[in-house]
């Protein structure tokens, strides 16, 4: 899945943000405060009131009065804009959130539409308004699909509840079963270093928590089940770390999983809980990289923190790769190191004007532009604050 356009309003310091032609890797600089964890909380959100319904989810982040836009009377909205793949037409999925008369949140419309053509008018396969309206049923693999597919007329459960979440269950409405299961295959990451060294037990995980606390139980899986896929995480590591030569996932006597890094200076392995942040870190990063199956989304915030400087640059590349086969990557930073090892096309600058946050694309800067294409780094524009006040002017003039 590629999300070509994102549309957001009324999300907290989102008051009306549209990020377009969004590539396989984007990364998102900005300073503390700017709202790159606002940005990703948007598919957190989303994932949320999808899993759960939206009521929960809003209470999940303090109530719908805390999510809403201050001083904001209008709802809140989102629309993206994706293909499920590259041959697939563009799909856009809107959904608007709301108080009903009783100030209680619903989702007062849903609707996800087929783009015709570059011009023509979208095709509706799905809309609903307060738990009530429509889906097409049946294949919907063609445009002619969907002119004649039956539309059926549906309720759902409760009125804060998805219809994507709800329809998406059934076999009889298919387009709407793989959005639900984009949405629920987004991965927002809220790695922490420390349950990530803990002793795990021996149960069956193969892909990564998004807290990291089952990391050696998939290290584990990749080791049984894709020794390639394994060789290929300790290779990076002996390229990456200084004195890293083995990884091992070892079963104890009482039923856990622990880690245990082999250091070429010494002779025997020892626990994670002895290894630098920056090496756990390392390889949590290529384990969740190597996973079997990619992400339809992965997003990750501010991936420099505990690493090595000069590990960034390879970061980044590890991302790239793994966005080129096929799993769109969005990253939070604010790491001139990093930013050193990314291309223009793919940088977006949030910046703050008058309490709100817009997003701006870098390669639309035509100073910025222009000094890149001279072979100015984009990281050393970051420190010399140029990148960040040519982002501002671009931001307001577009308030």
């Amino acid at each position: 899945m590629q999300i070509e356009s994102l549309h957001i309003q009324n999300f907290r310091v989102f008051r009306n943000v549209e990020v377009k032609q969004l590539p396989q890797m984007a990364v998102f600089l900005g300073q503390n405060g700017a709202g790159k964890t606002t940005f990703f909380d948007v598919f957190g959100f989303l994932h949320d009131c999808l899993n759960r319904n939206v009521r929960s989810a809003l209470a999940m982040r303090g109530g719908y009065q805390e999510v809403v836009s201050r001083e904001v009377d209008s709802d809140m909205r989102f629309e993206i804009k994706f293909r499920p793949s590259p041959e697939d037409p563009l799909i856009t999925y809107e959904l608007t959130i709301g108080l009903d008369a009783r100030k209680a949140p619903v989702v007062k419309r849903e609707t996800m539409r087929f783009r015709r053509g570059q011009y023509g008018k979208p095709w509706i396969i799905l809309d609903f308004a307060y738990g009530q309206g429509f889906a097409a049923s049946g294949k919907l693999e063609s445009y002619e699909d969907v002119l004649i597919a039956e539309r059926k007329n549906q309720k759902i459960a409760a009125d804060d509840i998805l219809a994507v979440k709800g329809l998406g269950q059934f076999e009889d409405f298919p387009a709407v079963a793989s959005l639900r299961r984009l949405i629920e295959d987004w991965y927002v990451s809220d790695f922490h270093i420390e349950n990530a060294r803990t002793r795990q037990e021996a149960t069956y995980s193969e892909s990564l928590s998004r807290t990291g606390d089952n990391l050696a139980q998939v290290a584990k899986y990749l080791y049984d089940n894709h020794p390639d896929r394994f060789q290929a995480i300790l290779d990076r590591m002996r390229e990456r770390v200084p004195g890293i030569t083995s990884v091992e996932a070892k079963l104890t006597e009482d039923g856990y999983v622990i880690l245990r890094f082999q250091d070429g200076r010494f002779q025997n392995p020892f626990s994670s809980k002895f290894v630098s942040d920056g090496t756990i870190k390392m390889f949590t990063y290529l384990v969740l990289l190597s996973e079997p199956s990619p992400h339809a989304l992965l997003c990750v915030e501010e991936p420099e923190n505990q690493l090595y400087p000069e590990l960034l640059s390879q970061l980044a590349e590890e991302f790239r790769l793994y966005s080129n086969e096929g799993g769109q990557v969005f990253i939070s930073t604010h790491s001139p190191d990093f930013l050193n090892a990314v291309r223009l096309e793919e940088l977006y600058c949030l910046v703050k004007s008058e309490g709100f946050t817009q997003i701006v694309r870098a390669s639309d800067i035509p100073l910025i532009r222009s000094l890149y294409q001279d072979g100015e780094l984009l990281g050393e524009l970051w420190q010399q604050g140029l990148l960040l006040h040519e982002a501002t002017k671009l931001g307001e003039n577009a308030e």
